[in-house]
């Protein structure tokens, strides 16, 4: 007979749920109230989808609108993981 095991359930991460505040630059894309890190990439996406920001060819890349390149530090188009990296310098 299988025992069925009760799945635990899984804690959030608290320092993703902590609010951080963004900076001035960013705070143009996803607004200035402080908002968990989760937010800031779910609202970050949302006006990438809404601007059409993907490339269409390979979607890992986005190009940078004149907001956007403020908050990637001048630089026309990043990978998402290099995305991440240049927003978090946004945060504190």
């Amino acid at each position: 007979m299988a025992k069925t095991a009760k799945k635990a359930a899984r804690k959030p991460n608290a320092a993703f749920m902590k609010p951080v505040t963004p900076s001035a630059t960013l705070a143009e894309v996803v607004g200035s109230k402080p908002i968990p890190r989760t937010e800031v990439t779910k609202k970050l996406w949302a006006y990438i989808k809404k601007n059409g920001l993907q490339d269409p060819k390979n979607k890992r890349m986005i190009k940078a609108d004149a907001a956007l390149k403020a908050v990637f530090g001048g630089k026309a188009t990043v990978n998402m993981f290099e995305m991440t990296k240049l927003v978090s310098k946004h945060l504190t």
